[in-house]
């Protein structure tokens, strides 16, 4: 809240497009930074292949999609070995997003498990890199 008791960042009903339009603007950033990190992991990781942009910014439509619907799933029915493994475990459930992935975009590819266990290590972690910072700066423009 600002000093004049609103809330920053939210909706307002006496300009209802405000809040809706951070929304979409912080949506299409989220996915920018992952298509970015999916680029790095083709880049850095010689088993997970990407023909372009485009197909990058399609794969980054379908982990999103995957990510709201299926990992949920997958997190609980895999609970137990996930706090054997203090977590571990949920880089192999993401590197099975990343599989599924590619096999849904055509111009994205990837080449065996330990390639995809370590795209989803780089795309997690430069994913939370780029969100953060783009939080951070979300947090001193908006007044």
């Amino acid at each position: 809240m600002d000093s004049g008791g609103k809330q920053i960042g939210h909706w307002d009903p006496r300009n209802p497009d405000r809040g809706h339009r951070s929304e979409s603007k912080g949506l299409i950033t989220r996915w920018l930074a992952l298509t970015a990190s999916i680029m790095l992991a083709s880049y850095l990781i010689t088993g997970i292949h990407v023909e372009g942009v485009f197909s990058a910014f399609f794969t980054a439509a379908i982990l999103g999609i995957l990510n709201v619907f299926l990992r949920p799933f997958l997190l609980i029915l895999t609970l137990p070995i996930n706090i054997l493994t203090l977590g571990l475990f949920t880089f192999v459930i993401n590197a099975l997003m990343l599989k599924m992935a590619s096999g849904v975009i055509s111009g994205f590819d990837v080449h065996g498990f330990w390639p995809a266990v370590f795209g989803a290590i780089v795309i997690s972690v430069v994913n939370w890199i780029l969100n953060t910072f783009i939080n951070e700066q979300s947090n001193h423009t908006i007044r």
